[in-house]
């Protein structure tokens, strides 16, 4: 009885595998049958000749032709008309390349660029905007509160030949009397007062546009020491000149062999028409970024520097910052020297730590020095801005409003004195 059990047991055991691979095998078949590729071979297949193309263009499409009678479905494909009665090279995967003698045409999709409508041609002298970078962002429209006007360049050197070419593109939102404006702009590559190049004069616009170029020879060794100062004038009836702005834009901190030409702008500034003080006077602009309790210093420039002569040399000369707290000596910073003029140009911005809580016991002092043979520079002038404690007058107004307007650079012009 055993025997007869054991046989029925693995019979049914045998059956059971049987019908369970029968099952897989039935699975991966519907499996591969429902969801396997249905592409189809093109065969037979052969270059299409002009007749063709010209049938399949009256007609029905060649892959709706191939459709109807194979009764498959399939992408369509037409031959644009541009390309009817090429000459094509065929390739043995069915696939087709354009003969190497044949000219490129571009496709009518493509869009242009957006100098086309400029004109494609550029006198001598004048230039090309599809050469340079613009800005993303719009600057023509957003003009903070009292902007005198906004001034738009692009420098680049060209070591070489040693030439500064100096691009003047446009000058917008002029501020004048009336419409009848008539612009103008000189540059002068400080410190050299007495060479400047002039542009063309627009007439009857607050927002003339240049689009000129402009050379000037200096040397490479001495490029970064030059500053660029751009003037914008109106001329009158009788041939008089105003002076509605101007720019400064020193070189030293400038990136000028890139290859692209980016394009700067800057806004205007009026001149200080006040004559210079006894030992001249120094521009600088304060901030105060009370979350990080840093205070931040920008010194401009000077101009009406009384210099001294040392056996019958000019030295030049540097701005000293330094930050004082109780009349204790904190911690002092310098400019680079800048020889050769009254009116030396520095642009150079310096940071120090003050807590809010220091602010009513600090004080700034900036000295200008020349530089002498000894260790310690010849004093021409001096000034000290700081809160009630130690200032008066235009000094202790510069503190307040820098204190009044957080982290924002407040700039003045202050005189300078040799009292200690």
């Amino acid at each position: 009885m055993s025997e007869r059990a054991a046989a029925v047991a693995g019979g049914v055991v045998g059956a059971a595998l049987l019908l369970l691979l029968l099952g897989i095998g039935i699975y991966f078949l519907w499996k591969k049958r429902c969801f396997g590729p249905s592409y189809e071979e093109l065969l037979n297949v052969s270059t299409p000749t002009h007749t063709e193309i010209i049938n399949v263009e009256e007609g029905a499409s060649a892959s709706s032709i191939h459709a109807r009678e194979t009764g498959n479905k399939s992408v369509p494909f037409v031959v644009p008309p541009k390309f009817y009665g090429r000459d094509w090279v065929g390739l043995q995967n069915g696939e087709r390349i354009q003969d190497d003698n044949e000219p490129y045409v571009a496709p009518d999709f493509l869009p242009r660029s957006s100098f086309c409508s400029m004109g494609g041609a550029y006198v001598l002298g004048s230039i090309n905007p599809a050469l340079y970078k613009y800005p993303e962002d719009n600057k023509e429209t957003d003009f903070p509160e009292g902007n005198i006007g906004r001034i738009w360049f692009a420098v680049e050197y060209e070591y070489e030949t040693e030439r500064l070419v100096v691009s003047l593109i446009k000058v917008r939102n002029l501020q004048f009397s009336s419409d009848s404006c008539n612009p103008f702009v000189k540059m002068h590559l400080l410190p050299d007062e007495r060479r400047y190049l002039q542009s063309k004069t627009k007439r009857k616009t607050l927002n003339p546009q240049f689009d000129e170029n402009f050379v000037f020879q200096v040397s490479g060794k001495t490029l970064h020491q030059r500053t660029l100062r751009f003037s914008v004038y109106h001329v009158d009836k009788i041939k008089k000149h105003h002076l509605l702005g101007q720019v400064i834009f020193p070189l030293k901190n400038e990136n000028l062999s890139d290859d692209g030409k980016l394009v700067i702008w800057r806004d205007l500034e009026q001149e200080n028409l006040e004559p210079p003080s006894e030992y001249g006077d120094i521009q600088f602009s304060l901030s105060y970024n009370d979350y990080l309790g840093r205070l931040t210093v920008v010194v401009l420039r000077a101009k009406g520097i009384q210099f001294q002569e040392e056996r019958g040399v000019v030295c030049p000369a540097y701005v000293k910052v330094s930050l004082m707290n109780h009349n204790r000596f904190i911690k002092s910073k310098k400019t680079s020297a800048v020889l050769g003029t009254t009116n030396p140009v520095y642009n150079e911005t310096f940071s120090f730590k003050l807590e809010q809580s220091e602010l009513d016991t600090a004080s700034l002092s900036l000295s200008i020095l020349q530089n002498t043979e000894g260790d310690k520079g010849n004093l021409l002038g001096r000034v000290v801005v700081g809160p009630f404690m130690y200032t008066r007058g235009r000094e202790l107004e510069h503190w307040n409003e820098m204190l009044n307007k957080p982290k924002e650079l407040v700039k003045r012009w202050h005189a300078l004195t040799i009292s200690s």
